[in-house]
């Protein structure tokens, strides 16, 4: 469903400060949950490259939050914040 205008937009910073801080740990975490918390078909999930925020490094975007200074361990609060959001979206149409 790639290019799905109602899909969530999860990109995760790769940039330099972010790479050097876990980005790649952060984007295995997102993986193995996406499924888990029934997100598949509803999230995109993206590495980016400089997200401007590198003091604050993971930094992750969803869709216009920011979520920074993330940890793998911290992905599953995201995603029950992405959750929600899906759910709220879901409920307007």
């Amino acid at each position: 469903m790639k290019g799905d205008f109602n899909m969530l937009e999860i990109t995760v910073c790769v940039g330099s400060s972010c790479h050097l801080k876990g980005a790649y740990d952060v984007i295995k975490r997102f993986q193995r949950l996406i499924p888990e918390y029934g997100l598949k078909d509803k999230v995109e999930l993206k590495a980016g490259f400089c997200l401007g925020k590198c003091t604050e490094a993971v930094t992750v975007k969803v869709g216009n939050e920011y979520f920074t200074s993330l940890t793998p361990d911290e992905v599953e609060n995201v995603l029950k914040a992405v959750k929600k959001k899906v759910l709220e979206r879901s409920n307007i149409k």
